[in-house]
């Protein structure tokens, strides 16, 4: 058979079939979605890499080669289900096929080998000498002298937080309020006007201010600091962090008692969404260096542990 004939059926002697939308308008190719053609790079890249045939991907990830050629030419918007398929044909994670920043370099890459599978002692450690080595860790934070409390709202950070200052004669700084004065208007007004991601920059200001003047302090966190990564780093490596922690009912209590009252409006429903929160920030909540239980005594009981626990820590008299 002549290379005129095959070149007639569709197909170039010696290459791979283009796909059946490759001959598009310019039109649709300017319609092409960016992220679906930096995929399909991405694709024909890690496909290169393994040394692959775009039919042997396609035999392994159980799709049509014309699906698959489609896909790699950013015409193919393609579901979750068959990115996983091509991402095990390929051996690859799928946060390489779909562009992690973790998966951007050979160097990225290998790293993110090195620590698959550690345990999350060893991956603290790791984590620590890195922050020190690029600078953005204190060598000494486990005794700094700034004590953050972090928790959900209702753990009792600002109660037991203003006990804490007053008893070793540290400033003792909300920093909800100072969030506020960065804003010029309240939390909620933030969120509502500006979005979550303008409140997460006023919250990381906050923090670098404070610790920039506060040599000495006892810091109340929001409860959802530990939603940034960045912000989280930074007062884990400056400051000597203590999570609150209390029951689901006790925190729902301490909230309606400051005057919330919309949990109370769908009381199960709400419980729900607490419970849910509380289980997604407690993996970032148990990074702090002491905990302690606040709904195992009263407001007396509980700072007097409290107070032991900091003590102790920066090694100061009982």
């Amino acid at each position: 058979m002549s290379s005129n004939i095959l070149h007639g059926a569709g197909f170039t002697l010696g290459r791979e079939p283009e796909p059946v939308a490759a001959a598009a308008s310019p039109r649709v190719e300017e319609a092409k979605n960016p992220f679906l053609v930096a995929l399909g790079e991405r694709v024909r890249a890690l496909r290169a890499r393994r040394g692959m045939t775009r039919k042997a991907v396609a035999l392994a990830a159980e799709v049509s080669e014309r699906h698959l050629a489609n896909l790699e030419y950013g015409i193919g918007n393609a579901s979750i289900l068959v990115l996983l398929q091509v991402a095990g044909a390929l051996q690859c994670p799928l946060a390489e096929l779909i562009g992690d920043v973790t998966t951007s370099s050979p160097d990225w890459l290998m790293i993110r080998e090195l620590l698959e599978r550690r345990d999350e002692a060893t991956l603290r450690r790791v984590r620590a000498a890195v922050a020190e080595m690029l600078g953005t860790g204190a060598p000494h934070a486990a005794q700094s002298t700034r004590i953050a409390l972090v928790g959900l709202r209702g753990a009792g950070k600002s109660t037991l937080g203003q006990m804490l200052a007053r008893d070793l004669d540290y400033p003792f700084v909300e920093l909800s309020r100072e969030i506020e004065k960065f804003a010029g208007c309240g939390i909620s007004e933030i969120q509502n006007l500006y979005g979550q991601n303008a409140y997460r920059r006023y919250e990381r200001r906050a923090l670098e201010e404070a610790i920039q003047i506060y040599p000495d302090a006892v810091i109340a966190t929001p409860g959802g600091i530990v939603s940034d990564p960045a912000t989280f780093n930074l007062l884990l490596a400056h400051c000597t962090t203590v999570w609150l922690q209390a029951d689901p009912e006790d925190h729902m209590k301490r909230v309606t008692a400051q005057g919330d009252l919309r949990p109370m409006a769908a009381s199960r429903e709400a419980m729900d969404d607490l419970k849910g929160i509380l289980a997604g920030r407690a993996a970032f909540y148990s990074r702090a260096e002491l905990r302690l239980d606040t709904s195992a005594g009263n407001v007396d009981e509980t700072f007097v542990k409290l107070r032991k626990l900091v003590r102790q820590k920066l090694n100061l008299p009982l």
